[in-house]
Order: C-alpha cells, then structure tokens, then sequence
C-alpha cells in the first residue's frame, strides 16, 4: 500500500498543512497541487518581471519550516509548484536545503513549456502525465517538482513508481487519475464547500487534508489523519469526483479513466473505497492552456440605499453612459444585485449593489475614463452617493483558451536528481476520445404527491470552471430520490431552471454508480477565470444557484 497525502489544492492554500500532513500519521508521498489556469497568468506576469521567477514560492517557504522532517520520516514530495520555471525551482530548493542543512535528492520535469510556438501568448504549457515523475523517483528523488502536469499526475506517477505499472495498466492508472482526482483539491475531499455541511455533527471549520491509500491493483480508500477536521464520506467523494470533469470518459496523458464505472462504498468512519476502475488508451494529443494577456479591465460598485433602488440605478447608469458616449469601451456590463431589505435596522442591509465592469484593449478607455467619470458624478447623482472603494485606473485582465497538439511533439523531459535527463517515451498505443453515449437511465419513479421546495432539499452539487465553460455536477444519496432526478432535470429543465444558460450549449452526461448527472455549460465564464466576465468568474457557486431554485419535489422524498 502507498499513503498519498495532499497539502495544496491552489497556490495560496493553507500554508501549515505540510506541517499537519507529516505530524498527524504515517504517510509516504506528499503531493501539493499549486496551479491552475489562473495560477499561470500570475506566475507568467511574475516571469515577465523577472525572468528567474515563474514558480510558486510559498512552496519553498513551506519546505523551509518541513524539510527536515520530511527527510526522518523518508517521506518523498511531489509538487506542480515549478510553474512555468521548474529548473529554477529545484535549484532553489536545492539552495534552500543546503542553506537549512537537510540533504536532499531533487529531480524536476520539463518539456510542458510551448509559449514559442503561441505567437503573442504569455504562457502556452502542455499538460503532460505522470511517467516524468516516476522517471525521477525511480532515480532516488527525495522531491521532484514540475511544470504544468495534470493535477492527478502527481499521484499516478508516484504510483506508478512504488507498484511497478507499465504505461498500458489502464486498470490501474485509472484507479489512481481518479485517486488523484479526489484530492487534488485538498480539503473539498474532507467537507470544504460540501453541499450539505449544515448536517448535524459535522464540524468543517477546519477540515483535515486528505489521503488515499493506494493498493498495486488500482484500488484505493480516501481518508484523513485521525483527529482532523472535517470529515470523509460517500457524499464528499464523489462531489469532487463531479468537480471539473464531463462525461463518462475522463481522459488525460496517462489514461483515459471511466467515470462510469468508479464503485464507492463506505470502509469505516472517514474512510471511502474506490473500486471498479477501468481505464483506456490516452488519447494522441495533449491539452495545451494558453494564457493571452485580453485587455484592460475596471470595476465600480455603486451603493444605492433606502428607497427608489431602480430609479437610482437608471440615473447613475444613464450618467456614466452619456459621460462615456464618445469614446465607448469595447464592452459595458452593469448588473443590480437586490441585497436591500425593506425597513432595514443597518444602513447596509438596506443598501443595493449596482456593479459596473468594463473591457477595452485601450487602458485609457477602460481605466481613466471610467474613474473619472464615476467620480465626477459624485455629487449630482442619487442621492446618498457613494462606492464600495474608489475607481482605479483599472487593470491588464487575461483570456485563457484550451489548444491541442500531437503527444509526440512534446518534449516530456525527466531531469534526474544526478543532473541526466530522460527522454521520456510517447504512448505506443492511443484512442481517440468519443462520447461513451448516454447512461443508463432508472425506472421512473411512480406518480404521486409533491411539494413545491429548493432542489438543494434532495439534491447536493458542485461546479467549477474549465476555460470559458463550466460544469454542474448534481447528485443525490438515495436510489429512489435518482429515480426521480434522472428524470426530472432535463437539459430543458436546467435551462429553465438556469436563465443564464438558456442560449448556451449545454451537455447532460449521466453517471448512474454515482447516482450523478454532470452538466458541461459551453461559454457560461467568457474566456475564463481571468477575463472576469461574470460576478462568479470560476462558476464555483453556479450549483449552489441551482440547489436553491424551486421544483417540483416528491413529497416522500422530503
């Protein structure tokens, strides 16, 4: 059995828990997930200042306060910190280990990086898979750092290494994509942003990190340190299995996984069994994110308190248009969010929050021409006046989009801790990705009784984004309560139930052992997280929207 444990989920995630990791039990690799689309927009501005940078730095700081304790316990740490710099990474922590006095083997990999072939891209970096990682630990790595790999990769490729797996253990590798899938988002595993976390006797202040036991066939059980926060279950599981992924067919460098045959069964308290895991060829290209710088983008929030919430807005509105009217940036967006309450007992629960957010490639347009307009009306618009912060001069935004190339023209490069480099083989054998068709529906459940009630009374969800679209996973505990919700929320009903995606293409992908359907919703986000088209830019809260509008609910059910 290999103990996996995660200590990151982002760059910026709880900055003690490789500390809480190493302490609070036996564990054997230590895994830390710190990039994400937006991640690599920062870290790409980060090397445009300095051309050393492009890592995640908290990593090294984290190292500092644990590498010594790392090294007792012969505990090995893979990380996707490196960013766009992984060389420069494992120099710096191969300075820091020297400096703190901890010997330490460390290997990196390379070859994600395609920003040359991008033209005009800030960052362009192929996701690669787990055998790098395995190429390293096999050469004796204490820590092995990397670019841009799958975040499940971190765990496939230390699996890969302890077990043995050849590149066509579909079954296995598998298993491990979707082991690694549940935690590489640290605390979601463990009762962070859970559905159901009013639920009695569950204290989710501060969730345990979680861990997976993995065995050499594939199989493994999602758990945490005892005395932890939070807790494990099959709801928690397979709520991050829905986050950011599609339909039945996960695929990803290593493996293609089939989420439609992932068994989850309870194996004692805070422990969840992953079992049934099939796998498929990968497909022949690798997903590459590129990152584009798209423009200049400002924000004001005006505060509108007491009465004639609606007049107030149109005045103000019509003000800022008329000011903007001869030079107009590219795009204009106001939306009025109705938190007043009526006879409010605090000037802020009596207030309304009109959002107006503005793009334009010219920084003039989106920048000082908004401020100034906005503050130029202070005193001759509504009355009772005034904004959330003052305008600023606005800011560069990015636009990220998902590309494709051939595996075989990616250089996936395994730098030994020795300093030699291994070319690291291209799979011999590849599928190309095709829908796995529609899941196998239940019988519908018997006419009877309902109540008008929030789909989130029966129904838990979780959503994310992936560019500029999103994903609505929804599931249930029950069988009965899946008779009735793979019925009821159609593509039709989710549109109805959702305005805003009413004109977007929107897929349905049923997962019946999971009693999930997982919603993909194309261009929900714009170009993504870091165009900030939408008040939520990730589309994290989109399923919480859809737990709370109103249907038509069997009442035995409730």
């Amino acid at each position: 059995m290999l103990r996996i444990g995660n200590v990151s989920g982002f760059y910026g995630d709880r900055f003690r828990a490789m500390r809480e990791m190493l302490t609070g039990g036996p564990v054997d690799v230590v895994t830390g997930d710190y990039l994400a689309e937006l991640t690599m927009l920062v870290l790409g501005r980060d090397r445009l200042k300095n051309p050393g940078l492009g890592y995640a730095r908290t990593f090294l700081r984290q190292l500092e306060d644990t590498l010594g304790l790392a090294r007792e316990r012969g505990v090995r740490i893979v990380a996707n910190a490196g960013g766009l710099n992984p060389a420069g990474l494992a120099d710096a922590v191969r300075e820091l280990a020297d400096r703190v006095g901890v010997p330490v083997r460390v290997g990196h990999v390379e070859g994600d990086d395609l920003t040359a072939r991008y033209p005009g891209a800030l960052t362009a970096n192929a996701y690669l898979g787990g055998a790098g990682i395995t190429a390293c630990l096999g050469a004796g790595a204490d820590i092995v750092v990397t670019g841009r790999v799958t975040d499940a990769a971190l765990v496939t490729g230390a699996a890969a290494w302890r077990f043995g797996w050849g590149p066509e253990a579909y079954d296995e590798l598998a298993g491990a994509v979707v082991a690694g899938h549940v935690l590489e988002c640290g605390t979601q595993a463990t009762g962070g942003n859970y559905a159901f976390f009013t639920e009695a006797g569950r204290d989710v202040r501060r969730p345990g990190f979680p861990l997976a036991e993995i065995h050499s066939d594939g199989t493994s059980v999602v758990t945490k340190h005892d005395g932890t926060g939070g807790f494990v279950d099959i709801g928690t599981v397979t709520a991050q299995l829905l986050y950011e992924t599609g339909g039945a067919r996960y695929a990803g460098p290593d493996v293609t996984a089939r989420l439609d045959t992932v068994r989850l069964d309870p194996d004692g308290p805070d422990r969840v069994r992953i079992s049934g895991v099939r796998g498929e060829a990968p497909p022949p290209t690798l997903k590459v994110g590129v990152c584009r710088l798209g423009g200049w983008r400002n924000e004001v929030v005006f505060v509108l308190t007491g009465l004639d919430i609606e007049a107030k807005a149109r005045l103000v509105r019509d003000q800022l248009e008329d000011a903007l009217a001869e030079q107009p940036p590219a795009e204009v967006r106001w939306e009025l969010a109705r938190t007043e309450h009526e006879d409010a007992d605090t000037e802020e629960r009596a207030s309304a929050l009109l959002r107006l957010v503005v793009r334009d490639p010219d920084a003039d347009k989106a920048g000082r021409a908004v401020s100034g307009a906005a503050i130029e009306s202070a005193l001759g618009s509504y009355p009772g006046f005034h904004v959330t912060a003052p305008p600023g001069k606005g800011a560069p935004y990015g636009v990220f989009e998902a590309a494709y190339v051939d595996a075989g023209d990616v250089p996936h490069t395994a730098v030994l801790p020795g300093g030699g480099r291994v070319a690291v083989p291209h799979p011999r054998r590849t599928r190309v990705l095709q829908d796995a068709g529609p899941g196998a529906l239940p019988e519908p459940p018997a006419p009877g009784p309902t109540r008008r009630a929030p789909l989130g009374l029966v129904a838990g969800a979780r959503s994310g984004d992936k560019g500029g679209d999103a994903n609505i996973g929804v599931w249930v505990r029950t069988d009965a309560a899946w008779r009735w919700l793979a019925h009821e929320l159609t593509v039709e009903r989710l549109r109805a139930l959702l305005p805003e995606t009413a004109e977007l293409t929107v897929v349905r992908h049923v997962l019946p052992n999971l009693r999930a359907l997982n919603f993909t919703v194309a261009k929900v986000l714009g170009e993504g997280v870091a165009a900030q088209a939408r008040f939520d830019p990730q589309g994290k809260a989109l399923g919480e929207w859809l737990r709370a509008r109103h249907v038509d609910i069997p009442e035995r059910l409730l």
